[in-house]
């Protein structure tokens, strides 16, 4: 069973639309938890008047009865309030550090107005939206998925998520910055962005996405595109502006001995399962989840639009001139963390539907048990494993 995503819209259009195919009969499907996702990516320090004139909803056009997945298709809208689109002018002048440039030598154009509504972050609504219907699906079956920001312009904000991750989702809530770290440190990030948007500048940061009761066993170690590490990657660096991600150590691991990096497997007193001493590895290993909370960080570039126009070209021309100022957010990190825990949600929730199949949650459920229940008992020397078999002693 595969877990698909489609998304369609751009800016300033009507709406931005979502097909969303393969969750399993019964996975919960409420708008009210869907639309307190989306809420939470229009909050944050440093944002532009879109995200006041925008209030975000879901509509939930088909898949969807009282409640809960019908197994059919999904369809989401979520509707746009600024729908200038087809009265906004051409740009001749592509923004430095956009997709504005590469899109129209990609598609031969010399107005790229259609290519900057469709890279627009605005996109990444609907792609919450979706996400939040993968992690409710995932919650059920015990998997839980927080985003929080670690770092704005250098500023570190980082704070433990720990065990309990819908508890430090109400504690993120309550910052403007959906960060978890002391209050000294968040209100310095606070005077970053602040002085930044006073310089008509913006500053980019680190997102964290913790995961927690991931069985171990997805992804795969056969083929590169089956790597659980390689899809998150490509989740997470498909997210506009993101130019970095690693997974547990990461890019720290390369200066340290491997000794110090790698988590020794140990004996567990609580059953057969063994344990280990960390989690450098971030809950992967050869692309397979391990059993270990996934821990990924997300790298987010400052914004490309800033409030002085950045030199550039006339496409028409060859002339210089001054890039367009679209209007643009000093800082879009805080909401980063919540696109981010969507995406990781989605592609959580794909290798579900892969390893596991099913077309009722239930027996989603009931496959996750059986596997768990059988590696425990090969551990425990309790079923005899097939690897073995003819195996000289």
């Amino acid at each position: 069973m595969e877990l698909l995503l489609e998304t369609a819209g751009e800016s300033h259009g009507r709406s931005l639309v979502a097909i969303l195919v393969g969750l399993p009969t019964g996975s919960p499907a409420d708008a009210a938890y869907v639309d307190a996702r989306l809420a939470a990516r229009q909050r944050g320090r440093g944002n532009s008047a879109r995200q006041r004139t925008e209030r975000d909803a879901v509509e939930l056009l088909a898949g969807v009865r009282n409640g809960v997945a019908t197994g059919n298709p999904i369809a989401l809208s979520v509707a746009n309030r600024d729908t200038r689109y087809a009265d906004l002018p051409p740009v001749h002048a592509p923004r430095p550090g956009h997709a504005d440039l590469a899109g129209a030598l990609n598609r031969g154009l010399v107005d790229v107005r259609d290519v900057i509504e469709r890279a627009s972050a605005r996109e990444t609504a609907v792609r919450v939206a979706a996400g939040a219907l993968a992690a409710a699906f995932l919650e059920v079956l015990g998997i839980h998925v927080l985003g929080h920001v670690v770092a704005i312009g250098g500023v570190d904000v980082a704070g433990s998520p720990g065990a309990d991750l819908e508890a430090a989702r109400a504690t993120r809530d309550t910052s403007d910055l959906h960060a978890l770290g002391p209050a000294p440190a968040q209100d310095e990030a606070r005077a970053a962005i602040d002085a930044a948007g006073r310089d008509g500048d913006t500053l980019g940061g680190i997102v964290e996405v913790v995961a927690t009761g991931v069985p171990a066993g997805l992804g795969g170690h056969e083929r590169p595109e089956s790597k659980l590490s390689a899809c998150l990657g490509a989740a997470l660096m498909g997210i506009p502006a993101v130019r970095g991600m690693d997974i547990g150590l990461g890019f720290r691991a390369a200066s340290l001995r491997g000794s110090a990096v790698h988590d020794p497997i140990v004996p567990s007193p609580q059953g057969p399962l063994p344990a280990r001493q960390g989690n450098g590895a971030g809950g992967v290993e050869g692309g397979t989840s391990n059993g270990q909370p996934i821990v990924v960080r997300a790298a987010m570039k400052p914004l490309a639009t800033l409030r002085h126009a950045l030199p550039s070209v006339d496409l028409r021309t060859g002339e210089e001139a001054p890039a367009r100022v679209e209007r643009s957010d000093v800082c879009a990190v805080s909401r980063l963390a919540i696109v981010a825990e969507a995406v990781v949600a989605l592609e959580l929730a794909r290798h579900v539907r892969r390893r596991f199949g099913g077309a009722h949650l239930d027996e989603v459920r009931a496959a996750m048990d059986a596997h768990r229940a059988r590696v425990e008992a090969l551990l425990a020397g309790t079923t005899n494993d097939p690897s073995e078999a003819g195996t000289p002693s």
